[in-house]
């Protein structure tokens, strides 16, 4: 059996195409040329897989979406204390390179604005690191979140270069202050090459995924962050990551979020996945318009607002085994679509050549609108498949199980 899940990302991505509207960055002259028709899009749960559809292999810079991951390094490298210091977390309500800091403290209001990130940049590594220093350190944590060897868009990054003056002007202000004491040149120079540095959408969806994974890297099982510094820059996201848009955001989407020029969009749901969307033409706000539309409809057809979240349940698939013939998949707790999904999987993968397939429901507490839906077209696809659909569930929670066309799974 085929997962429906890329299926539903093409499906999504297919009615989107359409929309022309916004138009590329053009105040960085190489973000100008960009095909204005990429349009890719990528999921990754915290179990590790990863599906994506559209021009899912396109690299792009990663831009303004390096400033959370950014953020994580300098807590990681530099601790609480000293990031705290010297970037606040508070929304802005502004555009993303207004020249504002807080009045009394002078630290940049939060890591999501052009004034922050600049400042976060400043404190990788170590206390008087050198651009060469910021910079490998951001590549080595890309790469590792990436779980592969990214490299920087030479090209991009000196056509930023090029026009930075509105960086630079923010880079002497936060010297003039203190905030920083490298040169300002410098520490623009290595932000630029931070945000230079060239992503995937299954990049994004990966890197997503290990901080909705509380820091543990949903492929390899490594701990790239501590759980409390992946909280903090969840935190920070959701309330600063879309810029004077964040509360629009935060009400209609609700998933942590972060945008950049390039058109990518990445949002990370605690607990449950990554997500990585590029499509280069921007709305006024700098978000990708396209972008903005999938996760949209993403969040309200798969229940993915973080206010919208599940009871906690365990582990949804309790156990899958073969006897008899029989496939049997064993659920409990709360289904939503991360549980779905990982029924879904099993379902892919299936080598057991049984002929039937039995859902067993007797421990499930119950199941969201988004985990009865895709439940019912696992079944329906595994009928497809020529194999009989058995369903046992002794306290019906799932009500009418009716496969699409009239027909139900046999009942036990």
């Amino acid at each position: 059996m085929k997962s429906p899940v890329p299926d539903y990302l093409q499906e999504v991505l297919d009615g989107l195409v359409d929309d022309r509207s916004g138009a590329v960055a053009d105040y960085i002259p190489d973000l100008a040329n960009a095909n204005p028709d990429v349009f890719g899009v990528a999921v990754t749960t915290v179990d590790g897989r990863t599906h994506s559809a559209g021009d899912d292999e396109v690299e792009f810079s990663i831009q303004s979406i390096s400033k959370p991951f950014a953020y994580a390094a300098a807590l990681t490298d530099r601790g609480f204390d000293a990031v705290l210091g010297t970037v606040g977390v508070e929304p802005s309500g502004e555009a993303f390179n207004e020249l504002s800091l807080e009045g009394d403290s002078r630290r940049p209001k939060n890591p999501m604005i052009n004034a922050g990130a600049i400042a976060t940049h400043y404190l990788l590594s170590r206390s008087g690191a050198s651009v060469t220093e910021r910079v490998d350190r951001a590549l080595e944590f890309f790469s590792e979140l990436a779980d592969r060897t990214l490299s920087i868009d030479e090209s991009v990054c000196r056509s930023e270069l090029e026009t930075a003056d509105r960086n630079l002007s923010i880079a002497h202000m936060l010297r003039n202050y203190g905030v920083i004491d490298s040169p300002a040149h410098d520490v623009v120079e290595g932000y630029t090459r931070q945000c230079s540095i060239k992503v995937t959408v299954r990049d994004l969806a990966v890197m997503g995924a290990t901080l909705a994974n509380a820091g543990v890297h949903p492929v390899t099982g490594r701990r790239v962050v501590a759980t409390e510094v992946a909280r903090q820059t969840l935190a920070v996201m959701t309330g600063c990551g879309m810029y004077d848009a964040a509360g629009h955001w935060l009400t209609t989407v609700g998933i942590p979020a972060k945008s950049g020029v390039a058109g990518g969009l990445l949002g990370s749901l605690p607990g449950q996945l990554g997500i990585g969307v590029v499509s280069p033409r921007l709305d006024v706000h700098g978000n990708s318009v396209r972008g903005v539309r999938m996760f949209q409809r993403m969040s309200a057809d798969m229940g993915m607002h973080l206010m919208d979240a599940e009871p906690y349940g365990s582990t949804v698939l309790r156990s899958v085994r073969a006897d008899g013939g029989e496939l049997i998949l064993e659920l409990q707790g709360v289904v939503q679509f991360t549980g779905a999904e990982s029924v879904l999987d099993s379902l892919e993968f299936d080598e057991s050549g049984s002929g039937t397939v039995v859902f067993d429901l007797n421990r499930v507490d119950r199941l969201s609108d988004v985990g009865r839906r895709m439940v019912l077209e696992g079944m329906r696809r595994v009928r497809l498949d020529g194999r009989e659909v058995v369903l046992v569930d002794r306290d019906g929670v799932l009500p009418d199980p009716d496969l699409g066309d009239g027909t139900y799974p046999k009942a036990r």
